[in-house]
């Protein structure tokens, strides 16, 4: 943290050093303010000289305390920068790692728990710069005070530094039973934040009140609620004991204590302005021990809990990043892409996605993937976007397996458009061009034209500019064919070498969608294009059709040569055909009746 500090906002450390040191000028001023005016008093000052040193000690204590506050008062800024800084860093982290960690449950809780811990002043995060502040202070009273009462009796020192390091042992051990628990309650706080999340998002209204979804979310939240509780009433039994230890010790911490100075008050051995020193600074020290203890104790959780961010921040990427082979997209260099016996099972699944798939796609081809739901589309299209790694055998880029690459920079040679795409509440050429800075007007407007939304947009009152989304007075809502469209021209504008369309019309109407395949090869301009659909009428377009099966490749070729194999593709067709064919034809006798 100290190291964070330093890197992102200076003043942090210097403004706690510097609150550490008036704080500790305002305990040594009150420390010693009654003992000199009572010696001044013993010594038969004058009423002036009386009045003067009332006054140093007093102007003192205005000096200090307005020091403190003013310190306080501007740290503030720099410790909520630092613990936004870190926010930032685990936002960047999950906007880049892996996909397969991204994907993992055991790192998604670690990440919820990272994020947990920046979202209030409260947090580890930021309230670990009061903690080191106070420890700092109460560190340097103690040493005064150990200083000062160690000339009484040894042995009283020993108590009570015995019975300090004893309480801290005990607080410290019970502390960390919150931290070895950790998983469970980022578990029950990850469900109960997306069930709150969810319960706001209004894309969600219409489903809630159609299917009564009210009651059911409500009582889920309630189960996870009411598990949390009895997680947290668990973890308070255990502060319990450990506060209950922490008194038992500090009693007879103070009963050694007031036992030696009572003692030497009694035997004459103090003047009254000794007596009421040492009795301050007793109180300084058996309540500063008590402090540090505290403050160390509460430093650990707080180091705990940074662990915590530490271990999300610190993940190992499964990919190679920055220490990959840097590699540029160029649209004037010819891509081709080997899967060489590639096999892909998911995390604890019972048999393979994918099995033994060898494939060459050539450059500038234009392929279509075909196949029925849970054959594995999908997952090949993964594999050869590099969101993947196989199990079992090589993804090779111009014959160089793409564990090689930079992984960062093997994405930048692909445009995509994928079924759960991602539309932001921001405008419309924000969201194609995935920017808001240097935005080139003519690609975007030759994106929009070519995807079909240019009539669209050109209808609105402040075009490419309108936000989408009501969350601003001017957004808009998209149909799915809309959006669908958007996500095309976003594709467009990044123009890639390669581009990848998962099912990119189906939520189009066959008018069209017959538009865009119409214009196919205006679309993809002679690029290795790669293209999964359900609709085997529109894979006519493409060079070859791949048509997938229980994780294999059953069948290769061009339409017209799988229709003349009369196999699985064949059979598929006829289906969707006859479907077509009979759903017109009752639409005609409907219209005629």
């Amino acid at each position: 943290m100290i190291s964070l500090a330093w890197r992102e906002r200076r003043s942090v450390i210097c403004f706690a050093l510097a609150m550490t040191f008036s704080e500790i000028l305002l305990g040594l001023t009150q420390l010693f303010m009654t003992p000199s005016v009572l010696g001044a008093v013993e010594d038969k000052a004058s009423a002036g000289e009386l009045a003067v040193v009332i006054l140093l000690f007093t102007g003192a204590l205005i000096l200090f305390r307005a020091a403190g506050a003013y310190f306080s008062s501007c740290t503030r800024f720099g410790r909520i920068e630092v613990r936004l800084a870190i926010g930032t860093m685990i936002q960047n982290k999950a906007l880049t790692m892996s996909v397969p960690d991204l994907e993992d449950q055991k790192v998604r809780r670690k990440m919820d728990k990272a994020s947990m811990l920046v979202t209030s002043n409260t947090a580890a995060t930021e309230a670990v710069w009061t903690t080191l502040t106070d420890l700092l202070k109460n560190i340097a009273q103690f040493l005064v005070s150990f200083s000062l009462l160690a000339a009484l009796n040894p042995l009283m020192i020993t108590a009570v530094l015995v019975t300090s390091i004893v309480s801290f042992s005990v607080s410290n051990y019970l502390d960390g039973w919150g931290y070895r628990h950790r998983d469970e309650e980022a578990e029950y706080s990850r469900r109960m934040n997306y069930l709150s999340e969810r319960s706001r998002d209004y894309t969600l209204a219409k489903d809630v009140r159609i299917f009564g979804m009210r009651d059911w979310i409500e009582d889920v939240y309630e189960r996870m609620l009411q598990l949390y509780q009895s997680f947290a009433a668990r973890r308070e039994c255990v502060c319990i004991w450990g506060s209950l230890a922490d008194v038992i010790l500090a009693f007879m911490r103070n009963g050694i204590v007031y036992f030696f100075l009572i003692r030497a008050v009694g035997s004459g051995e103090m003047s009254a302005a000794l007596f009421v020193l040492y009795f301050s600074t007793v109180n300084v020290f058996t309540a500063g021990t008590g402090r540090i203890m505290k403050d160390l104790a509460g430093l650990h959780r707080q180091s705990l809990d940074i662990c915590s961010v530490r271990e999300f921040l610190d993940y190992p990427e499964t990919f190679r990043m920055e220490e990959g082979v840097p590699l540029a997209p160029d649209l004037n260099l010819s891509y081709e892409i080997e899967l060489r016996d590639v096999s892909f099972r998911y995390p604890e699944a019972e048999k393979d996605t994918l099995s033994h798939i060898s494939l060459r796609i050539r450059p500038g081809e234009k392929l279509a993937i075909v196949g029925v739901n849970g054959a594995g589309k999908t997952t090949l299209i993964k594999l050869i976007c590099g969101f993947l790694d196989p199990t079992e055998g090589k993804v090779l880029l111009n014959r160089t397996d793409i564990r090689t690459y930079n992984r960062r920079d093997y994405y930048r040679l692909f445009s995509a458009v994928f079924q759960d795409f991602s539309v932001l509440d921001v405008t419309i050429a924000e969201n194609i061009a995935q920017t808001d800075e240097k935005i080139d007007k003519t690609l975007l407007d030759r994106c929009i034209r070519q995807a079909g939304l240019a009539k669209k947009i050109g209808g609105l009152p402040k075009g490419a500019g309108t936000h989408i989304g009501r969350v601003f007075e001017d957004g808009i809502d998209l149909s799915g064919g809309e959006l669908q469209r958007l996500m095309l021209a976003r594709a467009l504008y990044k123009n890639a070498p390669i581009i990848v369309l998962d099912e990119p019309t189906s939520a189009l109407d066959p008018i069209a969608e017959s538009e865009i395949y119409n214009r196919y090869s205006e679309l993809t301009d002679g690029r290795m294009a790669l293209f999964i659909s359900h609709r085997l009428a529109s894979t006519r377009f493409c060079d070859r059709i791949l048509v997938i099966a229980q994780g294999r490749i059953v069948q290769e070729g061009t339409h017209e040569e799988l229709i003349a194999q009369n196999g699985c593709y064949a059979d598929l067709f006829e289906i969707q055909s006859r479907y077509y064919r009979e759903g017109g034809a009752r639409n005609e006798e409907g219209y005629s009746g």
